[in-house]
């Protein structure tokens, strides 16, 4: 659905995986926007900023139910991210039941908004071990699955959850497909060693050679929490260039000259169409590589 509705303006959010890499930036960002968070993450690397901050598994259905007091908005970022960081089961287990856990107390407790952390790899393709390519370019929410890791598996099944609670609840989830996401420093450091590693190239070309700085990841998700839409929306997300320093099409002849190319990709345009963000959202990246580095984040949103 893509109804509009009135701006959601939290007034206190609950972040899991708040001290993840981009839950640390996401509660820096909604307190300084004057929102008030509830953290919860299964362990931590540094206090939390947050004035209420709970310890534990998202998929802990008590502890979730205490976490959201007086939570009005909930950005759900906890999961394994990564299928080497667990077995298959403890891996889709562990992220699918933490976001149905999540979804369904935000739904029964009456919270109207969630954002969920999908990823670009929820189609399947990028991680699977059999010599695919996607079918097209540029990806897209529609792009055809193919799964092989519970990784992939457990982030389309999340956005399937974020549907059902939609549904059953009548919640609105902004499921968003993130790619690699860093501060644009370290971005420029993995470039520089992808620029030298050609294997790598060829198995980027699986999701686009896609990146975002995290200022725009966080951009997104403030964005899910305040814009005036209603429903279930997967969105796509990605800078506007790649993260190699070759001309896109050649790097397709290259790496997948078997894959249907729906347009072409001039210079380092990345082969991701993000056009289903910047509707639902008014979203759109600001961020590439090339960028002068002096400014935070928080201040890139002010």
């Amino acid at each position: 659905m893509t109804d509009s509705a009135p701006p959601a303006n939290p007034t206190r959010v609950l972040v899991t995986g708040a001290d993840g890499t981009i839950g640390r930036p996401v509660v820096n960002a909604l307190l300084a926007a004057g929102i008030s968070v509830t953290a919860l993450s299964v362990a931590w690397s540094a206090p939390s900023p947050a004035d209420r901050v709970f310890t534990g598994d998202a998929a802990d259905e008590s502890l979730v139910r205490r976490a959201f007091e007086d939570v009005d908005a909930v950005v759900h970022l906890a999961a394994i991210p990564h299928p080497g960081l667990g077995t298959a089961r403890e891996v889709f287990v562990g992220n699918t039941s933490a976001t149905f856990t999540v979804l369904d107390a935000a739904g029964e407790l009456g919270v109207r908004r969630a954002v969920i952390a999908s990823s670009i790899n929820a189609f399947g393709v990028p991680l699977n071990r059999h010599d695919l390519t996607p079918a097209y370019y540029p990806l897209d929410e529609l792009s055809p699955v193919a799964h092989d890791d519970a990784y992939s598996l457990s982030k389309w099944v999340d956005e399937q959850i974020g549907a059902w609670a939609h549904s059953r609840h009548g919640i609105t989830v902004i499921a968003l497909r993130f790619p690699l996401v860093r501060d644009l420093p370290a971005l420029r450091t993995i470039a520089a060693r992808l620029g030298q590693d050609s294997g790598e190239q060829a198995r980027l070309a699986r999701e686009g050679w896609a990146y975002l700085a995290m200022a725009d990841a966080v951009d997104a998700v403030l964005r899910g929490l305040t814009r005036p839409v209603t429903g279930m929306h997967t969105l796509l997300l990605a800078a506007e260039d790649t993260i190699i320093e070759e001309p896109t099409d050649l790097l397709l002849d290259r790496y997948a000259p078997a894959s249907e190319r729906r347009r072409a990709f001039p210079g380092r345009t990345a082969p991701i169409d993000t056009s289903a963000a910047r509707r639902a959202l008014g979203w759109a990246p600001r961020h590439r590589l090339g960028d002068p580095i002096g400014t935070t984040y928080l201040e890139t949103l002010a």
